[in-house]
């Protein structure tokens, strides 16, 4: 329903009519909330109560200052649909507060219903959900940030590797002259261990800056996630960490680079089990927990000009780990940032190009001292 069609005085419908009407309203991916002039509920959709997280059984006759209580802003908005009888929007920044779930970023219209005879018979909302828009806005802004640095990372790259070779190629010739009982061989290998680590940067910043392009072929998911976790199972077998997949059987290959995509979730796995070595979240069996699952994303799909939309696999990669505080959210993909005591903070930026190249999305949820998730989407198709 078009939110201008609000306001229109339409003829009685038909019976058809009618069912057409509520055929839409039940289908309709926008949360429909109707209210009669005193201010109860009268139509409670089901897209809304998925957005609200509350039944229309339980929402039908409540009062709407109940439903939207303690929000000023779509407090208002109805305010405005009642008792002046006009139209109104809110598109800025606003957030839907929901007693069970976290806060939601949605647009809201809101609009008087008049009867055939033209008097007010009630008011409209209608909200709509953009957590998915403000995803994929997140999701390229930065990659804007990465393309910028990734460029500015090849020409300094290039500009260090040169001379730290010499620096390398010096140091390995005076250990050589020293000879092996010398008290400075020490420092040599110190030298020698130092550039060979700051090399081993600037070879992830050219990665970074200049990635291979991915050599698209038939990539069998369950198998390279099911390897990376024999591997990871022996790795930290001390730590007594649990390692669980949860693998969905019917999803086929899926087109990708299947060195790149081993690259990523093996970082992606080794920073989850990195996450509960740090946390005091311990059982008496287990120090922690990491899950690997994979299943069909019902709510992306992926097309590609002049193709199908292709539906996309989640790849969810879950620890009970030490989480991520809300203020570093928005800098861990920066490079070089990193809450870990050692590590050169660019595992996330290179995974954000790794599936950036490959058409998907990276989204990461977490709670300090519950845990992280991070939600790899990728395309079932190229």
């Amino acid at each position: 329903m078009p939110p201008e069609a609000v306001n229109q005085k339409p003829a009685a419908p038909t019976n058809s009519g009618s069912a057409l009407y509520a055929m839409i309203l039940e289908n309709i991916d926008r949360a429909v909330i109707a209210f009669n002039q005193a201010g109860r509920i009268t139509l409670f959709n089901p897209a809304a109560e998925a957005l609200m997280k509350r039944s229309s059984r339980q929402m039908i006759d409540q009062h709407y200052q109940g439903l939207f209580k303690d929000q000023k802003t779509l407090l208002y908005l109805v305010k405005v649909a009642l008792e002046e009888g006009r139209s109104i929007t809110d598109d800025e920044g606003l957030y839907l507060q929901r007693s069970d779930a976290a806060p939601l970023p949605v647009n809201a219209y809101a609009a008087p219903i008049f009867a055939n005879v033209g008097n007010q018979d009630g008011a409209v909302i209608i909200l709509r959900d953009l957590s998915q828009i403000k995803e994929l806005e997140g999701t390229l802004r930065r990659a804007d940030k990465l393309s910028i640095l990734g460029t500015l990372a090849a020409g300094l790259a290039h500009e260090i590797k040169n001379p730290l070779g010499g620096i390398k190629g010096a140091a390995q010739l005076l250990s050589m002259e020293l000879g092996e009982e010398s008290g400075l061989q020490d420092y040599t290998q110190i030298m020698i261990k130092e550039v060979e680590r700051i090399n081993f940067i600037i070879e992830e910043l050219m990665d970074l800056g200049n990635p291979r392009s991915p050599e698209i072929d038939n990539v069998d998911l369950s198998q390279i996630l099911g390897d990376i976790i024999l591997l990871q199972r022996e790795a930290v077998r001390s730590q007594n960490i649990k390692f669980t997949l949860k693998l969905d059987p019917s999803i086929p290959p899926i087109q990708a680079d299947g060195d790149l995509l081993t690259r990523l979730f093996l970082n992606l796995i080794k920073n989850a089990g990195e996450a509960i070595s740090n946390t005091d979240n311990h059982t008496d069996s287990h120090t922690g927990e990491v899950t690997v699952g994979t299943r069909i994303a019902s709510n992306y799909h992926i097309t590609s000009p002049g193709g199908r939309p292709s539906p996309m696999v989640d790849i969810t990669i879950s620890d009970t780990g030490c989480g991520i505080a809300p203020e570093e959210m928005d800098r861990i993909f920066t490079p070089y940032f990193t809450t870990k005591s050692k590590g050169s903070g660019l595992g996330l930026a290179i995974s954000q190009k790794i599936v950036e190249d490959h058409h998907g999305l990276l989204k990461i949820e977490s709670s300090p001292k519950k845990g992280t998730s991070i939600i790899v989407s990728l395309p079932l198709h190229c």
